[in-house]
């Protein structure tokens, strides 16, 4: 793949509009050997019909084997190297909630936990709490907290979900997460890989001590696990590199998060999917290119509800037919990974694919589905940050290589 640069020497301008839709975890597996995926047992008359007009394939996040977190896979999905491109969960946490970050700052993800009288993990999201007690335990641990060595500065995201941002001088961000990523034992203690992270690694575990005091009495979310500790630092944006002014609507901090990394403008919608088309809707004159997110996808295969899931399938394929009457020139269909329900977490197999473009070859995909994008799929396997390109030049807007 080459590197971001490259493509800086290749970008046109055209008058063409883009669009990703990206379904959280939409891949998955079936209940039983021989059966149908969550995707592939949902009534989903659009996207089967815009696969049947379309291109399909597989995309792997990462690499083939690999699990991806979502900050990687969507960074992936944007055009950039998600392994040169790594960036924290925290990093992306921070910015979704549109917190002002400084050059050397330290964010973690934080996830709300219960743990039992012995310190062991008996919930990793304590309930999925709703986001006023979050927001409610935020501000107790706002007010009774003392560290030294650095200030600290909390802010809840949703649900379970909240971030912190450590900010003091030679602050680095190379520590291991709390989280065991399992129930029945304690949380990983706080680590640094190297020297110069030591003194983050202490102001840590000093935090850890006290949260753990504070909300001993806080039921179900009596603690908290951190994950995706990340040093904040200037990214290279989408526009620079692709010539392109691009919109991204989601409903969650993280996803604004990394959106806003890449240099997209976040818009304001309201808390439903059909608010986010409405802000497409809204916008669609603005920009060359949008990125809408849609959630439950993944929050339904990571509870383990295959029908709920089928469900959400069902729900992001009624989003289409409205998204359609906008006339897009490029259409990208796909998820960020696959959470199987099966699974009840992220897993590493591919993604199905929907390309569409009046400049795309077509294929034989009459579904949409896994095993159909894997057995008719015209673009194949392939990672997925080569579908930025892709799309890029079906919307005519990468010159020609070479004379």
């Amino acid at each position: 793949m080459p590197d971001m640069d490259f493509y800086k020497t290749l970008k046109r301008k055209a008058d063409t509009k883009m669009l990703l839709l990206v379904a959280d975890g939409l891949g998955g597996l079936a209940r039983k050997p021989g059966g149908l995926t969550e995707l592939e047992t949902a009534k989903k008359p659009n996207l089967d019909k815009l696969a049947a007009e379309g291109t399909c394939g597989l995309l792997d996040p990462i690499s083939p084997g690999i699990t991806p977190g979502s900050g990687p896979s969507h960074l992936a999905l944007f055009g950039y190297d998600p392994i040169k491109c790594n960036v924290g969960r925290g990093l992306l946490s921070a910015l979704g909630v549109a917190f002002p970050l400084e050059h050397g700052d330290v964010a973690a993800r934080i996830n709300f936990c219960t743990i039992d009288k012995q310190g062991r993990v008996t919930d990793r999201r304590a309930g999925r709490i709703a986001t006023e007690v979050n927001s409610r335990l935020i501000e107790k641990l706002r007010k009774n907290l003392k560290v030294d060595g650095a200030q600290i500065f909390l802010e809840p995201e949703k649900e379970h979900r909240a971030v912190v941002v450590f900010r003091g001088k030679d602050l680095y961000d190379n520590l291991n997460d709390t989280d065991p990523q399992a129930t029945g034992v304690k949380p990983h203690d706080v680590q640094a890989a190297d020297p110069k992270s030591e003194k983050a690694a202490k102001v840590v575990r000093e935090f850890l001590k006290q949260v753990q005091t504070i909300l001993a009495d806080d039921h179900p979310a009596n603690m908290m696990l951190l994950r995706g500790f990340a040093r904040h630092e200037r990214f290279v944006t989408m526009e620079e590199v692709f010539g392109i002014k691009c919109a991204a609507i989601a409903t969650y901090p993280m996803y604004k998060g990394v959106a806003k990394l890449v240099g997209m403008d976040v818009l304001d919608c309201g808390p439903e999917p059909e608010d986010e088309v409405e802000a497409l809707k809204k916008n669609y004159d603005k920009y060359d290119y949008f990125y809408l997110h849609y959630k439950k996808t993944d929050s339904r295969g990571e509870d383990g509800d295959f029908d709920a899931k089928v469900k959400e399938v069902e729900h992001f394929d009624s989003l289409v037919a409205p998204i359609r009457t906008l006339k897009f020139d490029v259409i990208a269909v796909t998820g960020d990974h696959s959470t199987p329900s099966l699974l009840k977490a992220h897993s590493w197999h591919p993604c199905p694919l929907i390309l569409w473009s009046p400049y795309e070859r077509r294929d034989t995909c009459e579904r949409f589905g896994e095993t159909e994008c894997a057995a008719r799929g015209g673009l194949g396997r392939m990672p997925s940050m080569h579908l930025m390109p892709i799309m890029l030049a079906c919307a005519q807007r990468l010159e020609k290589f070479g004379a």
